[in-house]
């Protein structure tokens, strides 16, 4: 019998991109946010009403991540933004490496923010590192209050959660302060954002935060 050992971590490639995506924003000091949801939560709605609402003040470019179709792609372009999108072609979530190559894709000298939409799934992607500034959850009021305690790696990791589809609530089964009272028990330092992508509810203390975050960013 002959004992092998492996010192290498499986995901090591993967981690070494991630600390090329760190470096590379670091030296043009902008954010980016890794945007996390179940399908159908809202975010690509979100990222475009949030374009449109800090247009002229923050130029943002956003990398799409889908199975299939560059629908979303299409979307955020469609407010002026500049979009990459990868397809995984089935595979649950972004890697580094392809954030890495979407970097050259995009005008990021002249951008202030950029998003990375990941492929909708609230686990896969909450585990891996791309190299960004920070992770956001989004969870929409049709999924129910119940998300933050069945998936609590994404909900613990991120530096915001919005709460989108806040407009649905006299429709559903939706309990604001229990799904509030969740996330704060697994991560105290969280920011919460009530939002409807749809009528605009809420968004301003997000483009707020948003802002504030560009600004902190480009001076440290």
């Amino acid at each position: 019998m002959r004992k092998v050992v492996v010192e290498k971590k499986i995901l090591v490639a993967n981690e070494e991109f991630a600390n090329k995506n760190r470096e590379f924003l670091a030296r043009l000091k902008i954010p980016c946010l890794n945007v996390i949801s179940s399908p159908g939560s809202g975010k690509t709605t979100i990222l475009a009403k949030t374009i449109e609402a800090l247009k002229g003040k923050i130029k943002i470019g956003v990398i799409e991540g889908d199975i299939q179709t560059d629908i979303d792609a299409q979307r955020i372009r469609a407010t002026g933004a500049p979009a990459y999108q990868i397809n995984t072609e089935g595979a649950c979530h972004l890697s580094a490496a392809q954030v890495n190559y979407a970097f050259d894709k995009l005008p990021c000298e002249t951008l202030d923010l950029v998003f990375i939409e990941n492929v909708g799934n609230l686990v896969c992607p909450s585990a891996m590192d791309l190299g960004e500034t920070a992770k956001i959850a989004v969870l929409s009021v049709p999924e129910g209050d119940d998300k933050p305690a069945k998936y609590p790696a994404i909900f613990s990791r991120a530096a915001a959660v919005l709460i989108n589809k806040i407009d649905l609530l006299t429709l559903a089964d939706f309990d604001i302060e229990k799904a509030k009272a969740d996330i704060l028990k697994l991560n105290k330092n969280v920011k919460i954002f009530l939002v409807s992508a749809k009528t605009g509810d809420g968004m301003q203390q997000w483009n707020t935060w948003l802002t504030e975050l560009s600004n902190k960013t480009k001076v440290t």
